[in-house]
C-alpha cells in the first residue's frame, strides 16, 4: 500500500487567496519530501471554502518545485467543460508532467457550479455528459478528423488542416495514449466507477463514506469491469480518509478536537451535506448523533502510529484491500503538528503496510 493526498483544498471564507495558494503549494512540496506517490487537487468555482478553480495551474506551479510525487486533478467535474478547451489544456499539463500526472475527472460538482454554467442537475444527467465528453476527448487525441462534434450541451469543430502554415489540431498528450484517468466516487454503487471499471480507468472512493459504503465501490468496479471483459486491479483502488497521527492517540485526539478538522466538519461539511447517512455504520441512527467524535470512532484515522496502523489494516480486511490510502487534505495550523502527522504516516505508519 501506498500514502496519497486529497486535498480540496478547505479555507473559511474571507481567507487570502494569495496566501492560501503558497500554503496548499508548501503542502505538495513537504509531501513529496516525504516520499508520498500522489496528490490530488479539487476544482470548485463557487465555494469559498474550496477556492481553487482551475487545479491545473497549481499542479503546473508544483510540478516545478517537486521532484517524484504524481499530481492530479480531483477532479475535473466534466459538465463545467468544454471537451476541446479541457482536451488542450490536459494534453499541455501532460506534457509538462513528463508521467507525472493523472487526470482525475468526475461527474459531480456544485448546484452553484452547475448553475454557472448553465447545466441543470435536475433534469440534465451528470453521467451521460461526462462518459459523452470523455469519449470526444479521447476520439480526438486518438484521431483528430476535421469536422463539426456536438452533444446536447457542448459543440466544437476541428478544421481542416492547412499544411502550408502549419494549422492543424495537433496537441496530444505526452503518455501514451493518454495520461492514467481516475474517477471519483461519493455514491453507494458509485455508477461513475461502474465507468471506471468498464474502461479499467482508477477508482477513487471519496472521504465522507462509511466502510460499508464503500464496499459497495468494489462491487461497481467489478461489474463495469465484467461488461468489458476486464479483471479490475485492487491495487489501483484509492481510498480518501481523514488521517492525523500524533506521538500518542490521546494527544491526536485532542488535536482534531481543538484544531482545524474538527472546525472544517463542523463550520462546513455538515452544514454541506443534505444527510449523513453515508457516514454511519446504522443508517438508522439519527444524524444528531454523527458529531466529530463519533466519525473519530467509527470513519477518520486517529490516533498514535500503533493505533492508525490498525485503523487502516481494519479499513483493508472491511473493503477486502485497496492500493493507496488518500489522506486529506486540510490547513496545516499548527504546521508543525500536522507536517508531524504525515511524516508519521510516511515514516512509521506506511512502510508496515508495504506487503500488501
Amino acid at each position: 500500500m501506498k500514502a496519497g493526498f486529497f486535498t480540496m483544498p478547505l479555507h473559511p471564507p474571507g481567507s487570502n487567496i494569495t496566501e492560501t495558494l503558497e500554503s496548499d503549494l508548501k503542502q505538495l512540496v513537504k509531501l513529496d519530501e516525504l516520499g508520498f506517490a500522489e496528490a490530488y487537487i479539487g476544482e470548485h468555482f463557487t465555494f469559498e471554502w474550496e477556492n481553487i478553480p482551475v487545479p491545473d495551474l497549481l499542479i503546473a506551479q508544483a510540478l516545478g518545485m517537486t521532484e517524484n510525487i504524481r499530481l492530479g486533478t480531483g477532479v475535473h467535474c466534466m459538465p463545467n467543460h468544454n471537451p476541446m478547451m479541457l482536451a488542450h489544456r490536459v494534453a499541455q499539463l501532460d506534457h509538462m508532467a513528463q508521467g507525472r500526472f493523472i487526470w482525475g475527472v468526475g461527474s459531480s460538482s456544485t448546484r452553484g457550479d452547475y448553475e454557472m454554467f448553465g447545466f441543470d442537475p435536475d433534469s440534465d444527467d451528470r453521467r451521460a455528459y461526462t462518459s459523452e465528453t470523455l469519449k470526444a476527448i479521447l476520439r480526438v487525441w486518438d484521431n483528430p478528423e476535421p469536422g463539426f462534434y456536438q452533444s446536447d450541451h457542448w459543440s466544437f469543430r476541428i478544421p481542416e488542416p492547412e499544411d502550408n502554415i502549419g494549422l492543424r489540431f495537433h496537441l496530444k498528450p505526452y503518455t501514451k495514449p493518454h495520461p492514467p484517468i481516475a474517477l471519483g466516487g461519493g455514491s453507494p454503487y458509485s455508477g461513475t466507477l461502474v465507468i471506471a471499471g468498464q474502461n479499467g480507468w482508477i477508482p477513487i472512493s471519496l472521504n465522507l463514506l462509511h466502510n460499508r459504503v464503500i464496499k459497495t465501490h468494489w462491487d461497481a468496479v467489478t461489474d463495469g469491469a465484467k461488461k468489458a471483459n476486464l479483471v479490475p486491479d485492487r491495487k489501483e483502488w484509492r481510498i480518501a480518509r481523514e488521517v492525523y497521527i500524533a506521538d500518542t492517540t490521546e494527544e491526536a485526539r485532542k488535536h482534531v478536537m481543538e484544531g482545524v478538522l474538527k472546525r472544517d466538519y463542523e463550520k462546513y461539511w455538515f452544514n454541506l451535506l443534505s444527510t449523513k447517512e453515508n457516514m454511519k455504520s446504522d443508517i438508522n441512527l439519527p444524524d444528531s448523533d454523527v458529531d466529530v467524535e463519533y466519525l473519530m470512532d467509527n470513519l477518520w484515522i486517529v490516533g498514535s502510529p500503533d493505533d492508525a496502523l490498525e485503523q487502516i489494516k481494519k479499513l483493508y480486511d472491511d473493503v477486502g484491500g485497496f492500493g493507496v490510502l488518500l489522506a486529506m487534505g486540510h490547513e496545516w495550523e499548527p504546521k508543525e503538528h500536522w507536517i508531524n502527522s504525515m511524516a508519521l504516516l510516511a515514516d512509521e505508519v506506511m512502510p508496515k503496510l508495504a506487503h500488501i
